[in-house]
């Protein structure tokens, strides 16, 4: 099965190609001729996902997934959400991002947070939506070399390391990117097994 994921970055690509069954041809933008930034201008996180993927689809009439991902911050009311890729600025600086966050956070007791991705699948011209969440607690400096984003300062509840402190596989077992990406592994492997019976 072929399958467009509307992104080039290749950390993320890497990261879902580990979880996606070796099955699944994964194509990234680049590859499929869309070099240009795709606009990410909607107020939540499922409408920048949908958007991507319909702006995608549109212009390839392939199968195709896009996803959306954001920090919740308790403390800064849900704060960078929708906006934690550009949080301090169009340049999409995760250390100036990160610092900023931290910034807000000062004198601040209440560390928890969430991770929240949206995934929106456009699959035989139909659209579908799967959603990943892990919970933990922000750290007021940054840990851990792996990963990317926010990653530094993000404890999932019940571990001690951030997940750039932990090594991809380990991280891939409880990220929010990787529920949401084995719900849609789940149901391509479903639809994978009705495509394979009605052409036997």
């Amino acid at each position: 099965m072929e399958l467009v994921f509307a992104s080039n970055n290749k950390h993320k690509i890497r990261e879902i190609s580990q979880i996606l069954d070796n099955k699944i041809s994964l194509l990234s933008l680049e590859d499929v001729n869309i070099l240009e930034e795709i606009p990410e201008d909607e107020p939540l996180i499922e409408g920048n996902a949908v958007f991507k993927a319909r702006y995608v689809h549109k212009a390839t009439g392939l199968n195709v997934f896009a996803d959306d991902t954001g920090l919740e911050i308790e403390a800064l009311n849900g704060l960078p959400g929708v906006h934690s890729a550009r949080f301090a600025g169009e340049a999409k600086d995760s250390n100036a991002n990160i610092a900023k966050a931290l910034e807000m956070l000062k004198g601040k007791d209440n560390r928890k947070a969430r991770f929240r991705t949206v995934i929106a699948l456009i699959y035989e011209n139909r659209e579908y939506l799967f959603e990943g969440i892990v919970s933990g607690n922000i750290i007021d400096e940054k840990r851990g070399e792996e990963g990317f984003g926010y990653d530094p300062i993000f404890i999932p509840e019940g571990k001690v390391l951030t997940f750039a402190q932990m090594t991809l596989s380990d991280k891939n077992k409880i990220s929010h990117r990787a529920i949401a990406f084995e719900k849609l592994k789940e149901f391509l492997q479903q639809h994978n097994k009705s495509d394979n019976k009605q052409n036997i």
